[in-house]
């Protein structure tokens, strides 16, 4: 196993791992996300969206393989796409914002590049 499939399964890892943490402690996602779970039905959106669909997507690589670290890649690359416009837009520039950037745009490049083989 090369140092590219390590850092591709530590990337599937950390974001069903981020999932997980949202499933069990949708009031403590606020830490790193800035969203606050106010009432059952956004406690059950951050349970759903950012638990549910982050360990969907962590754990599909290990089912699927090589394409769905693709798509985990591209969608961390969109979401970094659209952070980087809303940096500049919404004019919300926490360090917290950047450092999220920085761990998508790594994330997904990490996660579209082929594995030697």
């Amino acid at each position: 196993m090369n140092i590219l499939m390590i850092f591709k399964i530590i990337a599937a890892i950390g974001t069903a791992a981020t999932g997980l943490f949202a499933l069990v402690r949708p009031t403590a996602i606020y830490s790193f996300t800035g969203l606050i779970a106010e009432g059952s039905r956004g406690i059950s959106e951050i349970r759903s969206i950012f638990g549910a669909l982050f360990m969907a997507l962590g754990i599909a690589p290990f089912i699927f393989g090589e394409t769905a670290y693709h798509v985990l890649g591209f969608g961390y690359l969109a979401i970094a796409v659209v952070r980087l416009i809303s940096i500049f837009i919404d004019k919300s520039t926490a360090s917290s914002n950047w450092i999220s950037l920085i761990i998508e745009i790594v994330f997904g490049i990490i996660l579209i590049v082929k594995v030697a083989k």
